[in-house]
């Protein structure tokens, strides 16, 4: 589950260190977060908003779309796996390893029953602190999509489309929400 570890100030040295055994590994705000593979609908929402979110970043050149496993180290404090994200192109060769990857335009999680309280709790906190402009978290369940911006008390709550314009000289992506949710399987649209 994504449950914290109890008793022991975790570094991302440490968990990068723990066995490659298939759960993911965060470390937030020095508590480990350890997390069994994804639920099956969450991968296909996941995939589903991979092609969207990519098709749209190639298009209009603004940097690379890339999934977990990922290791996005904020600090030593701070090791983070986000579902779905976006680097932004930056001046100068282009990033080889996690550690050189900090700033992101995007991170989506899909909220599933072991990541609920990471994503929604530490997560919220921690991706604003380190200058994430846009935070998507999905819940499956209720058939919509919480988009966090820095500075926001409340999430925004969308059920019907989100719309992500990131830079104001783009045409914006727009997702119409309740297509999404009924084309994934497992829901009433069942295929």
């Amino acid at each position: 589950m994504g449950m914290p570890a109890p008793l022991q100030e975790w570094t991302a040295e440490m968990a990068r260190a723990l066995p490659d055994d298939g759960n993911r590994y965060e470390v937030l705000d020095g508590e480990l977060f350890v997390t069994p593979a994804p639920r099956l609908r969450h991968q296909w929402a996941l995939l589903d908003l991979l092609h969207q979110v990519h098709a749209y970043v190639e298009r209009e050149q603004l940097g690379r779309t890339l999934l977990s496993p990922a290791d996005i180290e904020y600090s030593p404090r701070r090791l983070v796996q986000p579902d779905l994200f976006v680097v932004p192109f930056a001046p100068g060769k282009p990033p080889r390893d996690w550690r050189e990857i900090r700033d992101l335009l995007l991170v989506v999680e899909v909220l599933s029953p072991g990541t609920a309280y990471a994503d929604r709790h530490s997560k919220r906190r921690i991706y604003p602190e380190e200058g994430v402009p846009e935070y998507w978290i999905v819940d499956l369940d209720a058939r919509l999509i919480e988009r966090r911006h820095p500075g926001e008390d409340r999430p925004q709550i969308c059920d019907e489309q989100i719309v992500w314009q990131p830079r104001a000289d783009r045409d914006p992506l727009t997702i119409a929400l309740p297509a999404f949710f009924a084309a994934l399987p497992g829901t009433d649209g069942e295929r």
